[in-house]
Formats: C-alpha cells, structure tokens, sequence
C-alpha cells in the first residue's frame, strides 16, 4: 500500500501491548530531577521516532506521544483527527537536563520538520498537525522564545509559525500510537519529517 494511503488508513482501533488492557499505557516513571519537553510538529509517529534515534543513549528516559492544547477531555485518537477538538498530536520529552539541554530538544525540533506552514505538515493538513512548543515553566519559555528567534533569523528566513504556549493537560495517546514506526517499521512516517542541514545556531 502506498505511504500516502497507509497514512489516510492510520488505525482508529486500540491493540493490547506489554499486557496492557486496550488503550491503556503505562505511567511514566523517571527519576529525580527529571524534565518534560513538550512540543508539536505533525504526525506524532515520526516526531516520537525521531528523538528516541537522535537521544538514544543520551539522558532519553522517555518519549510519549498524545494530545495537549484543545478543550476536550480524555480526547480519542478519532476525535482529535476530526479537528474539532483543538487539540495537536504531539510529543513530550522526559529527560535528563544533566545530559540534555532544553535548548538542544528544540534546536532538533527546529530541524526535524516545518515550521512555516500553518496547521499542516508535509500532505498532513488540520490544526491537529500545527507546530508547536508548550513550555512547562519561565526558564523554558525564555530559552523557546530565544531558541525560535534565532532559528527565524538564520534558519527559516522570518517564515516561523510556531505557536509558543503554557502546558496545560497532557493526555497520553492510545497504547498502539506509542513506538508506532518501531512496532510498524513500514508505518507512514510524514515526508516533512527529516533533518536539515543547518549551521550551528549561536
């Protein structure tokens, strides 16, 4: 089946994983001083995929995909691809900040999609799929704010659309989103999702 329609057909049925009941998935658990990063950039399969490759080994203790930013509770997978929740498929970061810097996870989301085209990745279009950063204190908002200037400056020519907004509820996707493209290696994966070659921004 061609990617595009694989992607047009992506599951709205639940699975049983690791012997979790249908949709359930397990908390996180991570130790002191742990962080989150959260962020949006499309399709949540290829995001996820992509920062457990780059981080792997690096202070990644976990990264879970779900929805934030709309005003429904408890949101299926169903009803956030119907738009009309308000809700973005996203992905939150949880790490190690002696190994990781927040500023290093979102100079990689500045790379590893578009973030000029509002509400849409690639072939992916609804406000679902828009690009965001959704900061969990001051120090990182200050640190996404300078991060995207720079980024707008040197790297995306003005052209950045990214919204910059508080955290608010988090809710983990179902069980069968989670390591999608590593369960499904032949899954869609979106075509905006791939690392550019920028220089390094300072």
């Amino acid at each position: 089946m061609p990617a595009f329609l694989n992607r047009l057909l992506r599951p709205f049925s639940t699975s049983t994983m690791l012997g979790l009941a249908p949709g359930e998935v397990a908390p996180i658990t991570s130790p002191e001083g742990a962080q989150k990063a959260t962020i949006a950039a499309g399709c949540f399969w290829g995001v996820e995929h992509m920062y457990r490759k780059e981080f792997k080994n690096k202070g990644l203790y976990d990264a879970r995909v779900g929805y934030i930013g709309g005003n429904t509770d408890s949101p299926s997978y169903r009803a956030v691809c119907s738009g009309r929740t308000g809700h973005a498929e996203a992905l939150q970061v949880t790490y190690d900040p002696s190994q990781i810097t927040y500023r290093q996870l979102l100079e990689f989301f500045y790379k590893m999609h578009d973030p000029t085209t509002s509400n849409r990745q690639g072939p992916d279009s609804g406000s679902q799929y828009r690009s965001g950063i959704f900061y969990h204190n001051a120090e990182q908002e200050s640190i996404a704010r300078e991060v995207t200037k720079l980024a707008n400056e040197k790297w995306w020519k003005g052209k950045i659309v990214t919204e910059i907004l508080p955290a608010g509820e988090w809710w983990d996707a179902e069980a069968y989103h989670q390591k999608y493209l590593d369960v499904n290696p032949g899954g869609y994966e979106c075509p905006s999702h791939f690392l550019r070659n920028f220089p390094a921004l300072e």
